[in-house]
């Protein structure tokens, strides 16, 4: 174990999985935890039972007391970071005024084509503020209740500390942020509070917004009630303190240091986004490009899918179904690294079959609704290797077309993405697919499978370890990433042509997936 007081804990509660990881002051991992969840559809809204994150993390919790008995003695610090967007809204007694509704949700269009129509900034239909100003327009009646509205990670943040706080990443998925000031958008606020006025609220804008914190900051610390509610008030004791609770995209950032100007990253899991860091605001308004901050408050170009592996993840437990008639009963990681690299042996194009992986809308490619689609022709040459190679470029397809605005319009120049996530978890498959489909090189560091509990917990090691002044770009390069090695793929030519001939069938096909969608 490290020096007293020089340990950290991150938890980051994912789409399907809750994580927490122990680290030391130098970023090595000691202990981790895991928790299997899933969303649910209710009442038209994707969601999050609220008893299940307690659950969840109580559970990760006490996999981490079983492995460190002693680690209280010596934490230094702790951080909480979540699933970015969505919408949850309290009344002034703490109370939930409606289901959490997460940013699988599209069901905030008509406020988000308002809202960006009215600030000529982009703002997708998963933000916070678009499901806020989507309620409105619905004549909800819980809005005019509401106190308080924040991300999941915020939340947990509030419940733990007591401060209504959110990291500067995070809150810029809520409501656009002026990097000239780590702040909410003033106009903006002024533009959204006038649309309102005639609604008689008690409340404007930014009296139920949290406060925005930026990395290295102390957000609080960790009250009695708070340790309580991880059931293991006796393990965590009271006054550890904790970092800004930040967004999934954050924690990707830290994770693959990818916070400095001109680099970026790929997250690829149940949704798939990239986060391209800029030294300049984009030139015109993209509604397929959202504009966020890195966690020091650094301008970020995101482009954000809603799909990524569930349709893989269904076809690989079919497949393993499939074993099981004969008595095979392959283990789990095995069955996705034996199809991933069989996928190598397909053709470049995939043989001519065609996939929409959108188990959910895709608003990227004008989606309310998704219906998982495999489409091919009597000449198709159907083969295993092919259909894995089609899953796994329709995992990236629609990122691909969010790209192409960086790249073509705004003449964003990369070196490399890095890329982390369950998508590259068998090594140099989809790695290399990606490469072909961004056409530029794409690595991943040994570090990038940690993921956004090890990101978290190293932002909270960043607030308690840091030397005065020293920014997150120069504690991320001389302490934590010093001397880490990346694994880099480039592209393959032959990849590369094969993947624009799937895009092209890609594209046309979308009315296709439409017809899937208005006559299932």
């Amino acid at each position: 174990m490290a020096e007293t007081g020089k340990t950290s804990l991150g938890i980051e509660l994912g789409s399907t999985r809750i994580k927490a990881q122990l680290i030391d002051a130098r970023g090595n991992p000691i202990a981790s935890g895991g928790f299997d969840w899933e969303n649910r559809l209710e009442g038209g809204y994707w969601t999050y039972p609220a008893e299940d994150v307690w659950l969840g993390l109580q559970a990760v919790l006490k996999q981490l007391t079983e492995q460190c008995p002693d680690a209280p003695e010596n934490l230094g610090a702790i951080g909480i970071s979540a699933m970015m967007h969505g919408y949850l809204a309290f009344d002034k007694s703490g109370r939930l005024l409606a289901p959490f509704r997460t940013w699988r949700n599209t069901t905030a269009e008509q406020a988000a084509n308002i809202l960006t129509e009215r600030f000529n900034f982009n703002i997708p239909i998963r933000w916070n503020v678009a499901h806020l100003y989507q309620a409105i327009l619905n004549g909800e009646k819980h809005v005019k209740d509401i106190a308080f509205i924040t991300t999941l990670s915020g939340y947990i943040h509030w419940k733990l500390t007591g401060e209504k706080v959110i990291g500067i990443g995070d809150a810029s998925g809520m409501f656009p942020i002026d990097s000239n000031t780590n702040n909410y958008n003033e106009l903006f606020i002024g533009i959204f509070d006038s649309l309102i006025e005639d609604k008689g609220f008690a409340w404007e804008l930014s009296d139920i917004l949290p406060k925005i914190k930026t990395a290295g900051e102390t957000a609080g610390r960790l009250t009695e009630d708070g340790a309580e509610l991880l059931g293991v008030s006796g393990w965590l004791k009271p006054g550890i303190p904790l970092c800004p609770p930040e967004g999934d995209g954050g924690t990707g950032m830290v994770a693959t240091n990818s916070v400095t100007e001109f680099t970026g990253n790929v997250s690829a899991g149940t949704s798939i986004f990239a986060m391209v860091v800029l030294d300049r605001e984009l030139s015109k308004l993209h509604t397929e490009v959202d504009m966020v901050t890195t966690p020091a408050g650094k301008p970020v170009a995101m482009v954000h899918c809603n799909n990524c592996t569930s349709d893989i993840d269904a076809w690989v437990k079919l497949f393993g179904e499939a074993a099981g008639l004969f008595g095979v009963n392959p283990d789990k990681s095995d069955l996705y690294a034996a199809l991933y690299n069989k996928a190598l042996e397909g053709e470049p194009d995939c043989g001519g079959l065609l996939s929409y992986n959108y188990y959910s809308g895709e608003p990227l490619t004008g989606f309310d609704e998704g219906r998982p689609l495999l489409v091919r022709t009597p000449d198709s040459r159907f083969s295993l290797a092919n259909l894995m190679r089609a899953h796994l470029y329709s995992a990236v397809a629609a990122l691909k077309l969010g790209m192409n605005i960086l790249t073509n319009e705004e003449h964003v120049k990369l070196d490399q993405m890095l890329g982390h996530g369950g998508l590259f978890k068998t090594e140099g498959v989809a790695q290399r697919f990606m490469a072909a489909a961004l056409n530029v090189p794409v690595a991943v560091m040994e570090s990038a499978a940690e993921g956004g509990a090890w990101g978290i917990a190293i932002l909270a090691s960043y607030m308690v370890n840091k030397e005065p002044n020293e920014t997150l770009v120069s504690y991320l390069n001389n302490k934590v990433f010093a001397g880490n090695t990346a694994r880099r793929v480039e592209p393959d030519e032959r990849d590369a042509a094969g993947f624009m001939e799937f895009m092209e069938r890609y594209v046309k096909g979308l009315p296709i997936e439409r017809a899937a969608v208005g006559h299932m």
